[in-house]
């Protein structure tokens, strides 16, 4: 027995379902771009790796690229798009480099072949005021909310 349920197996065959409403059945159109998410992005773990904020990014550029993955968006337009600010799209970008997923040479972005598997940043546990008052959403918003009432 498997110790990851989740997976297929390699040796099962395909099964395949009718579609729901056969027209409106999805097809590539080479002329108008190409985008794909291999299934192992989901079954293998790489999606419930990413927070939705890297998740979003990671689907941005996988749209935007062409054919093998290449776009040449700014920064700019993606905070624009996916309404980031430039510190938070700084950090996403950060952590699907550090995961391996994407490639940045400063002007281009490469959606990567997925890696053999997902990695994992742990985040360290907010002990301490500081790091509640740096890093948890909640207490950063009344933090906010408290100094825009004076």
């Amino acid at each position: 027995m498997s110790t990851t349920p989740h997976r297929r197996e390699p040796h099962r065959p395909a099964f395949t379902r009718p579609s729901i409403r056969p027209d409106r059945v999805r097809h590539t159109s080479e002329d108008r771009g190409f985008a794909f998410v291999p299934n192992r992005f989901l079954h293998d773990g790489f999606f419930a790796s990413l927070d939705h904020r890297e998740r979003s990014l990671y689907l941005f550029l996988v749209l935007a690229g062409d054919r093998n993955g290449v776009s040449f968006y700014t920064y700019d337009r993606i905070c624009s798009v996916l309404e980031l600010t430039v510190d938070d799209y700084i950090e996403v970008r950060d952590a699907l480099l550090a995961r391996d997923l994407i490639a940045f040479d400063g002007t281009r972005f490469q959606v990567l072949s997925l890696p053999a598997a997902p990695t994992c940043t742990h985040r360290p546990a907010l002990t301490t005021a500081d790091d509640f008052e740096r890093d948890d959403p909640a207490t950063v918003h009344q933090l906010v909310r408290s100094s825009l009432k004076r």
